[in-house]
């Protein structure tokens, strides 16, 4: 999802197209051409108190849009970048956008030991 309930950023309704990237205007945000600016925010952000049950068939419901929407990996980049803590944003949910980081985190500490380990073997050879 594009921007949280409270948001200020108004939001205007586009046609569910399906865009290749390369073809699209590169000048425009890639929000403008998310399906979801179309649906209720309220899919994609919890109410309060919300049941677990309701909470997981409303996540389903946004992960599906999500999955028809031609921007889905732009979305998820921001939401991991910015981190965006609540809601589904490029079909994640706030808790599988975590374990994402994290593994990411883990990567990158990963890549960065084998990187030293390599300088220091060059250096000593």
């Amino acid at each position: 999802m594009l921007q949280p309930p409270h948001s200020s950023l108004q939001v205007a309704a586009v046609p569910a197209q399906r865009v290749p990237t390369r073809d699209r205007d590169q000048d425009a945000p890639w929000h403008t051409e998310a399906v979801c600016r179309r649906d209720e925010a309220g899919l994609f952000f919890a109410p309060s108190k919300e049941p677990t049950a309701a909470r997981l068939s409303r996540e389903e419901a946004a992960k599906r849009v999500c999955a028809r929407c031609p921007v889905m990996v732009e979305c998820r980049e921001h939401a991991l970048l910015q981190p965006e803590p609540y809601g589904v944003w490029g079909g994640l949910t706030a808790a599988e956008r975590r374990v994402v980081l994290a593994r990411r985190r883990r990567r990158d500490m990963e890549l960065n030991k084998a990187a030293r380990a390599t300088n220091r073997i060059a250096q000593a050879g």
